[in-house]
């Protein structure tokens, strides 16, 4: 009887066994397990698909083939008794890199326990591995779709005919392959130009690369725009790839093209010319596929003829030309610009800003804006700051912007009352905002209809034409 009975119970264990491998075969996320000489002695298929390792490759092997990165760059130790987990006695979400048989490396979640026998000795340690490689697909997915959202026209805000001839010259730049040079003072809008025309453009699925040529000296700028080989100096002690191979099939953005030196430039005008660079150490030339879009706030004709920009560059650069227009120039489209940033500011500090005071508006539309849209933005972030309502007032704006720099030869349009406003005033309003009824009305702080009656009781038409321009 005791001989059937163990006869039972040894098919029972080899059923149960059997039972345990085909589950753990089963299971989507990578498992194994290593005794206490931190040996593998179990590999689950899912290990095998994550890691490229057959099981026999690893059964009697050290995990430390695996060669496990963190986040925070460690790696983990070649000695598994050294990595904490028989001290601690467990290892919980550790976000890291493993490396595939492959070469490259596997984004992964790694949770870890030890196991002890009845008696509370250690007998080993299970892992288990969660392949995250689609789970990063995914998020780089929605990056670029925040990007692409960010970066679309919607953010680039205005409806005067000044940024109406911006969006027209987007959209054709966004249609075709050539080289654009965005040029304007700092603080226009370049670098969201830039992002319009590569989301709206065919590589929209591709990066977008920015870089800030001023922010470098040469020999980093260099390194960082063409990447290096190893050995190519001290220091370099693997290969490293430029901006220029990382925006391959996307766009590269170079702004502060102006600041570049003689040296940058000649390197510049080959990867124009022939679309090929050269490593850093290396005279190998390697192909790339990019589209340049460059920016400047300085006059590079003015920078040709002084012989400190390259006439050939220059002509490289300007095949497609945007000119972004001073925020002074289109100052009708403040108070949708003001609009937007109380939005943005209330959806990032929680704050429930309704409006602008009209004195506080007034102010606004007579400064000049030195510092263009950037300027306002920033000025109206200040405002958030000291604001303690659900109105933006005068003196919560900056102290510069209420000392009303503006223009002593262009006499202010009077807004605080509609019914104060002379024909003068109103036409000068209306040619300010591109014959935009509902603007005007909006800065004088009045009705749409208020403003036609005006129009109407002066004799002023719906549009401009010849027999105002002496008025204007």
């Amino acid at each position: 009887m005791e001989a059937l009975w163990e006869f039972e119970r040894h098919h029972q264990d080899a059923l149960d066994s059997s039972i345990l491998e085909i589950l753990i075969d089963t299971v989507p996320d990578g498992i194994f397990t290593i005794n206490n000489s931190a040996q593998i002695i179990l590999w689950n298929k899912a290990m095998e698909r994550i890691t490229g390792y057959a099981r026999d490759e690893v059964l009697g092997k050290q995990p430390s083939l695996l060669s496990f990165q963190y986040r925070n760059g460690e790696v983990c130790p070649n000695d598994v008794k050294k990595c904490g987990l028989f001290e601690k006695g467990e290892i919980n979400d550790m976000d890291c890199m493993l490396r595939h048989k492959g070469g490259w490396f596997v984004p992964c979640m790694k949770n870890a326990r030890v196991i002890q026998d009845k008696n509370g000795d250690l007998i080993g340690a299970v892992e288990t591995v969660t392949d995250l490689t689609a789970v990063r697909k995914i998020q780089k997915q929605a990056e670029t779709a925040h990007k692409r959202l960010y970066h679309s026209m919607g953010n680039i805000v205005g409806e005067s005919k000044p940024m109406r001839e911006i969006y027209e010259a987007i959209t054709h730049a966004a249609a075709c392959n050539a080289t654009v040079l965005v040029q304007g003072d700092s603080g226009t809008g370049k670098e969201l130009v830039a992002g319009a025309v590569h989301y709206q453009s065919a590589r929209t699925d591709k990066p977008l690369v920015i870089v800030n040529c001023s922010a470098l000296p040469d020999s980093l700028l260099e390194n960082e725009l063409f990447g290096h080989v190893k050995g190519a100096f001290t220091g370099a002690i693997k290969d490293r790839i430029g901006r220029f191979e990382e925006a391959h099939g996307g766009t590269i953005f170079l702004d502060e093209i102006g600041d570049i030196s003689p040296i940058i430039q000649v390197k510049l005008l080959r990867v124009l010319q022939e679309h090929v660079i050269e490593r850093i150490g290396e005279s190998k030339p390697r192909k790339i596929d990019i589209r340049v879009i460059a920016a400047t706030n300085h006059n590079l004709t003015q920078l040709v003829a002084e012989n400190t920009f390259r006439e050939d560059l220059y002509y490289r650069l300007k095949v497609f030309t945007i000119t972004m227009p001073p925020l002074r120039d289109h100052k009708s489209d403040i108070p949708l610009l003001v609009e937007h940033f109380i939005k943005r500011f209330n959806r990032e500090t929680g704050h429930t800003i309704t409006r602008i005071a009209d004195d506080a508006m007034r102010i606004l539309m007579e400064y000049q804006w030195p510092g263009n849209v950037r300027e306002l933005e920033n000025a109206i972030e200040h405002a958030f700051v000291v604001c303690n309502g659900d109105s933006l007032e005068l003196f919560d704006l900056p102290v510069e912007v209420r000392r009303l720099s503006c223009d002593p030869t262009t006499p202010a349009i009077n807004t605080s009352k509609c019914g104060q406003l002379t024909r003068d005033e109103l036409l000068r309003l209306l040619a300010d905002c591109d014959w935009n009824k509902s603007e005007a009305a909006r800065r004088l702080g009045c009705s749409h209809t208020a403003v036609w009656k005006h129009m109407k009781k002066w004799n002023i038409p719906l549009k401009p034409d010849s027999s105002t321009d002496h008025d204007l």
